[in-house]
């Protein structure tokens, strides 16, 4: 119930009705002339001595004439009545209402009011504002209430406060009193005037262009603030741009020259132009949309106005595109203030899935001056780059893009194209505008559906290509098994799709081909379909259940045949179901709709009947023999529905055309009258006590049948909650939800709702005394059961410490079987290493020859570098010059360092260019050495000079002096490596493929039991056993098998590798034979022959999983015999043969093998590729764990991952010698016969002559030098990459462990100590104890190499000369020139400048002209061509 306060009395009742005794009020603070003593009259609605809960109280008092003024409502009770009688308290500031129990209620609550202007505002009369305690209260409760001032009691008694200025610039200079800010004014004038505000600190102003902060008046009485106002800070120097500067609410102002934002406009000079105004900014126009065709050389011009002339000093105008994330600058050319272009470029986009790529346009000038743009919600001017044959691969596509690309189909080629593209005769050229403009050879290429009825009115959808280009080109000329189809407009799409609808077919008609003609029915316009349509005769048999109320909603499946024939097409998920549609009759129906015929017609005379409109039910197909409906609503009256208790029904269906199911005869449907609720009572309330049921009255709850057992299916909510329910014939039965408070209640059946009314669940009342003495029984219960688990867990901790113990000692023994293993591993792997080494002498290692090697080092990843090929001889006459210039080292350093300079020469030019440079060089190595020393002295000078730390140097390579120091290795070091060190890295790679092979390898993750890297590391246990297969050679089926260890969890492809690699072991990788180009054949008895494969129609798929087939799988003997054979399609098992099975084999061969250069290693682990067909995720020993399939605990074992770490150890024991041997060589300055190559000991001179230049005596530093030029630069490439140097295939898992030794290399050279942790990387744990080992063999090498005699000059030219004469005609030098001569094409106007001014200050004389017939920028630019 709630109570309404109301002023301004008038003696007029507001409504009628029973009212209670006048009650004289004497007010105690008489407001604004009000009567001190007033009439108080209640009234209510309900002619009842309660009020009802929902009930309002209305409170007057009596006074002059005039309208009442409510100004408050207070909730007094809730819920439940409220007597008509109330009272006032003796002091009369409380008042007294009688309910249930009696409630007292406050005159006022002033303290709810938060300002002045609410308190006064609210129209209580007994509020007014203390002002210097700033709160609403009484007057007499306000400290001095009486003197002025003090109490406002009018709004215009109110202190407010006005501040000027009302902002202030940060950047302004501190003028006067606003010097400082503070929160305190020390003295307040009683009048109102202007007061000054003394400030203490200056303000930093946060993120934005303004900040606002609270000016407060503060009373010395009090001590609390009275008044407050709000001031801003605003920064103009945020704004970057023109248009946002002058559009800012404060005083900013925009330098044009400048390109500044200043509150001062002093700080812009005349010249510079000054900016107020938005029209005034420089911006850009709104412009058609621009079209660019890719690859297409093209200015683009824009509109503008305002435009800067760049002043002395500045920088023109550029564009700026930003292409798919990557910035593209075209310089631009302004013309006046109001246009600008774009200079002529071509543009470009990667992929063909995107035909018109939206592209950001930006304009600026002076390098970063941006031109403003109006509109930056929709980027203008709209630059479109686009592709004619994106996504339009038929000529219909082509034709019916927009006629703005000017896009044509050139038949010549077959693709679409512009017409500059299409060298093609004129009647080749087809477009949408020209008098040829018809494409030809339609094509259909699906139907849908493909069986419909006899009758017709199915609608077909006919998708292809070349299908018109409007619709009037195939309005008459469709026809689907012979029949006549009409094509719809609104199915219509151009060129690809056609909707028609099905005429009627003749009794002799039943299937035949789609035909269309487009515009005319010539051959080249004709297309018929590959697929036939069928006509299908349809009936339904049954219908389940028969039963159902009158509201409908009844679930029913009926059965028949080809219920799936037809065009009423729902499409869920991807799957195509038809619909019908299920219908009841309220009148006679048109011929296409379906309807319910029974009694429901005669139930009221013509007359009587409602207006058509039939009740439909769309139903759903689920096959060709059943499909679901709800029973439509039956259309009665409410003065015949109580009189029916059955009522047989018949019904129909609308499919297409089909006559004959529109009224069925022989399958009726039974109704029986809707259930009948009863409300809540009178007032439509239930109030009940938690946990006690609902009971909803009524009638015909359970149907009325023969047999009594059937139910229906009711829902009850309570508020948002279902109740469970009980039915009986006239009530249901609810148990109430954990719910209190009052809620609605909502029963619902079939196709019904109904709501009895609310329902009111009371809390409980306090606790009862059986109540509480339970709780203490519970309490003591409860500290009995913690006592007895203290208890057992004391008993359970000291089994823990049993097990405990019991764990150390599996440990020990498990430490003990870890070193066992080791020993045998390492014996068996020797073994094996020395069968593989005895048969391989200097020449049986595959080393690669000297130009590959250098390939794959110089330019990885390219297979046919343009410097191996040869260019046409007047091509080559034009580069003789460019050689002359190349040959000259002024120009070389110049040319060099001015290409650095540049900010888009990338770090992959850099390396480009230091190996071309190198290449051309070949020939020249003393000459490219003395160039690369000058490189590397500047590099050093330049690193010292940026403050950089010194050890940085050579770390990255982010110069060409860098790239050229790894290449000049790569050149003088081959002998070494075929010599020397190539011998132990074969050997360390051959022992870490053939540990790994020992054990599984999965095929999928690239996962192994033996394993350097954690990462790629099997961390469960998997059951595998050796076999020992007999293998028929592919070369000759005569020669002796070859025996070869197999592992039975190997996959057929790993099988077959396998088998290669033994009988083509001295065989170089590339002359063998591919896995993917074998079949593996098992030879079992009797002659049967069986082809094995990783994927057939035998292989298992379990939950999404499918594993690939391994010997396992097929159940393979030892001692089997195999034979690789070509891959063909055979017969020897019908099984295996098939199609689909070769297919996926060849695909999963295929994910398996690395793409790209030989041996590419950017994706170490293969990706598990789900099956495209069927939507399965391979696997073979271990399923990945980012599809969350498979969790931790379920990986085949119940001990944690970490426990199989230990494998690690084992592994690294077993090749601890062949890193050793590596190492040792590397780090040796005589070894194996071969002395120090002449190139390290001259280059770790040069690098100690430059840091005793530089004055730079820390050893480290030295150290760190030569570590970063050497080992790391070069011979870390060489450990993780060895097929630079051997004709080989490097695996996965073989990568993954060549990537630990070489980070063990690389922490071998560094002379910081790394502090090692539990959380450390297992590979730095796993060498830890070696690496200090390996660190001393570092310094003895550099300190030998140091106390080595000097090499003279004179020494080192002969050794570089007789370098280049073994190895002159490697390379095709002209051809690298080609390729460094593009360069001085795309740098021409940096690079001509350069060679004019930059050697001569260098020098300070002009150098010789290399080219004396023309001028040194007619040699560089227009004299010597491109070639």
């Amino acid at each position: 119930m709630t109570l309404q306060y109301l002023t301004d009395i008038h003696t007029t009742d507001i409504q009628s009705g029973l009212a209670i005794p006048w009650l004289l009020l004497p007010l105690p603070c008489p407001p604004r002339g009000l009567w001190a003593e007033a009439g108080l009259r209640a009234e209510h609605r309900l002619n009842s001595p309660w009020l009802s809960s929902s009930s309002s109280l209305q409170i007057r008092v009596d006074g002059p004439r005039g309208n009442a003024l409510q100004y408050e409502t207070v909730q007094v009770v809730e819920p439940g009545p409220v007597l008509r009688d109330m009272a006032f308290s003796k002091d009369h500031e409380q008042l007294y209402i009688m309910s249930e129990r009696q409630v007292r209620v406050p005159v006022e609550s002033c303290g709810q009011y938060q300002s002045c202007g609410e308190c006064l505002g609210s129209g209580d009369p007994h509020c007014g504002w203390c002002v210097l305690h700033n709160t609403c209260t009484r007057k007499e409760r306000c400290e001095r209430s009486k003197e002025p001032r003090r109490f406002a009691s009018e709004m215009k008694q109110c202190v407010r406060l006005t501040v000027h200025p009302s902002n202030i610039s940060v950047s302004q200079e501190p003028l006067g009193e606003w010097a400082p800010l503070c929160s305190t004014f020390l003295s307040v004038e009683p009048q109102h005037g202007a007061m000054a505000a003394p400030m203490t600190s200056w303000l930093a102003l946060p993120t934005g262009d303004h900040h606002v902060v609270q000016l407060q008046l503060k009373s010395k009485e009090t001590g609390m603030t009275f008044a407050s106002t709000s001031f801003v800070f605003y920064n103009c120097s945020v704004h970057n741009s023109c248009l946002s500067c002058v559009e800012s609410p404060y005083r900013c102002h925009w330098c044009k020259y400048r390109h500044v934002c200043t509150h001062d406009p002093k700080t812009c000079s005349f010249q510079e132009g000054r900016v107020k105004l938005p029209e005034d900014c420089p911006q850009l126009l709104r412009v058609d949309k621009i079209l660019v065709p890719v690859e297409v050389i093209k200015p683009i011009t824009l509109k503008a106005k305002n435009l800067p002339q760049p002043q002395s000093g500045q920088r023109g105008y550029e564009c700026v595109l930003r292409i798919q994330g990557s910035e593209q600058r075209v310089p631009a050319l302004r013309f006046n203030s109001s246009r600008v272009q774009c200079q002529n470029s071509s543009y470009s986009y990667e992929g063909m899935e995107i035909n018109n790529l939206p592209v950001e346009l930006t304009v600026v000038w002076n390098g970063h001056f941006n031109i403003d743009n109006p509109a930056p919600s929709c980027p203008l001017p709209a630059v479109h780059l686009y592709k004619c044959g994106a996504r339009r691969e038929s000529c219909g596509l082509c034709l019916k893009a927009d006629p703005d690309f000017e896009c044509g189909w050139c038949q010549g080629q077959g693709q679409c194209t512009l017409r500059q593209h299409c060298p093609i005769h004129e009647s080749q050229w087809l477009e949408l505008s020209g008098a040829n403009s018809k494409c030809t050879n339609p094509r259909i290429t699906e139907i849908i559906p493909v069986t419909g009825p006899r009758e017709g009115g199915t609608k077909v959808t006919i998708r292809g290509e070349n299908l018109g280009l409007e619709f009037r080109d195939i309005a008459s000329h469709v026809k689907v098994a012979g029949v006549e189809c009409s094509p719809l407009v609104d199915g219509y799409i151009p060129a690809e799709q056609i909707v028609c609808e099905m005429g009627e077919a003749k009794p002799s008609q039943h299937a035949g081909f789609v035909e269309i003609c487009v515009a005319v029915c010539r051959p080249e316009f004709m297309a018929r379909s590959s697929q036939l349509y069928y006509f299908m005769t349809l009936t339904l048999s049954d219908l389940k259940p028969s039963r159902g109320p009158m509201s409908g909603g009844t679930q029913v499946t009926i059965t028949g045949t080809n219920l799936n024939a037809g065009s009423n097409v729902v499409v869920p998920a991807a799957e195509l179901v038809r619909g019908a549609i299920m219908s009841t009759p309220r009148c006679p129906a048109a011929p296409r709709e379906m309807r319910w015929v029974g009694e429901a017609a005669r139930v009221q005379s013509p007359a009587a009947q409602p207006p058509c409109s039939p009740s439909l039910q769309l139903c759903e197909v689920l096959s060709a023999t059943e499909m679901t409906c709800q029973a439509p609503a039956l259309a009665l009256g409410p003065d015949h529905q109580s009189d029916l208790t059955e009522r047989p029904e018949e019904f129909g269906f609308i499919l297409d055309n089909v006559q004959s199911l529109l009224i069925l005869n022989k399958t009726n449907f039974t109704y029986y009258p809707n259930p009948v609720f009863e409300a809540f009572g009178p007032s439509g309330i239930l109030e009940l006590k938690p946990g006690t049921p609902i009971i909803l009255k009524g009638k015909n709850l359970i149907p009325p049948v023969a047999g009594g057992n059937v139910k229906l299916n009711y829902t009850v909510l309570v508020g948002e909650k279902p109740c469970t329910v009980t039915v009986s014939d006239v009530q249901l039965l609810c148990e109430s939800p954990n719910l209190i408070g009052r809620h609605k209640v909502m029963a619902r059946v079939g196709g019904m709702e109904y709501s009895p009314g609310m329902v009111y669940i009371a809390p409980d009342s306090p606790l009862s005394l059986p109540a509480i003495v339970s709780i203490a029984v519970a309490g003591g219960l409860l500290i009995i059961f913690i006592v007895a688990v203290l208890i057992a867990y004391k008993r359970k901790s000291r089994e823990s410490d049993l097990t405990l113990k019991r764990l150390q000692m599996q440990m020990d023994n498990l430490e003990s079987r870890v070193a066992l293993e080791c020993k045998e591993a390492f014996a068996e792997l020797q073994t094996d290493i020395h069968e593989l080494t005895s048969d391989l002498d200097g020449a049986g290692i595959p080393f690669l020859d000297y130009r590959t090697y250098t390939m794959r080092v110089l330019f990885p990843g390219i297979e046919d570098h343009p410097v191996l090929r040869d260019l046409e001889e007047r091509v080559e006459k034009g580069l003789k010059l460019f050689a002359q210039l190349i040959n000259n080292k002024v120009f070389l350093l110049s040319f060099i360092r001015t290409l650095e300079s540049q900010r888009s020469f990338s770090m992959r030019d850099r390396g480009n260019v230091a190996s071309l440079i190198m290449t051309v060089l070949q020939s020249k190595l003393e000459y490219a050495t003395d160039v690369l020393k000058q490189l590397l002295a500047d590099l050093i000078d330049k690193n010292l000079e940026s403050k950089n730390h010194p050890k940085l140097l050579l770390r990255r390579t982010e110069s060409v002096a860098e790239k050229m120091l790894t290449n000049w290795f790569t050149f003088l070091l081959y002998k070494f490596l075929k010599e020397c060190a190539g011998e132990p890295l074969f050997s360390l790679f051959c022992a870490i493929k053939q540990q790994m092979e020992k054990g599984p390898i999965d095929a999928i993750t690239g996962e192994a039991r033996y394993s350097l890297s954690e990462d790629k590391l099997i961390r469960q246990q998997i059951d595998y056993k050796t076999l020992v297969l007999s293998c028929v050679s592919p070369d000759s089926a005569n020669s002796p098998e070859v025996p070869v260890k197999i592992l039975n969890c190997d996959t057929i492809t790993q099988v077959k590798e396998k088998i290669l690699d033994a009988i083509f072991k001295n065989v170089p990788c590339s002359h063998r034979p591919k896995a993917a180009d074998m079949d593996l054949e098992w030879r079992q008895g009797s002659g049967a022959r069986m082809i094995l494969q990783d994927e057939d129609i035998t292989t298992k798929i379990e939950n999404d999983w499918k594993r690939l087939n391994t010997l396992a799988h097929y159940q393979v003997p030892d001692g089997s015999v195999v034979a690789l054979v070509s891959k063909q399609v055979t017969a020897y098992n019908a099984v295996n043969n098939s199609t689909v099975s070769r297919t996926s084999a060849s695909k999963y061969e295929n994910m398996i093998r690395y793409t790209g250069s030989p041996d590419s290693l950017r994706s170490r682990t293969p990706m598990i590729t789900p099956d495209l067909e069927s939507g399965v995720k391979m696997w073979h020993l271990v399923k990945n764990h980012e599809h969350g399939d498979q969790k931790e605990g379920d990986r085949g074992s119940k001990m944690v991952s970490e426990i199989y770490l230990t494998r690690l150890l084992a592994t690294k024991g077993t090749l601890q010698k062949f890193v050793d041997d590596l190492f040792e060589t590397i780090f040796s300055t005589a070894h194996r016969g071969s002395a120090l190559p002449l190139a390290i000991k001259y280059m770790f001179d040069f690098l100690d002559e430059q840091a005793d230049k530089h004055g730079i005596h820390d050893p480290h530093v030295r150290h760190t030098w030569k570590s970063n030029c050497l080992p790391l630069r070069f011979w870390v490439n060489m450990i993780k990459n060895p097929q630079f140097v051997f004709d080989i295939h490097k695996n996965s898992i073989t990568d993954a462990c060549l990537s630990v030794v070489a980070q063990t290399f690389m922490d071998s050279c560094s002379t910081s100590e790394h502090r090692l942790g539990k959380d450390s990387p297992s590979n730095k744990l796993l060498y830890a104890k070696d690496i200090p080992s390996y660190k001393n063999w570092v310094e003895r090498y550099y300190s030998d190499i140091g106390k080595m005699p000097a090499i003279s000059d004179q020494d080192m030219n002969a050794y570089l000369a007789e370098q280049s004469r073994m190895h002159m005609n490697e390379f095709n030098t002209m051809s690298a020139l080609s390729e460094i001569f593009s360069y001085v094409g795309k740098y021409s106007e940096e690079v001509s400048p350069a060679l004019l001014g930059g050697p001569l200050q260098g020098t300070g004389r002009r150098p010789r002209n290399p080219c004396p017939q023309k001028e040194p920028q007619q040699a560089l630019g227009t004299g010597v061509h491109k070639p």
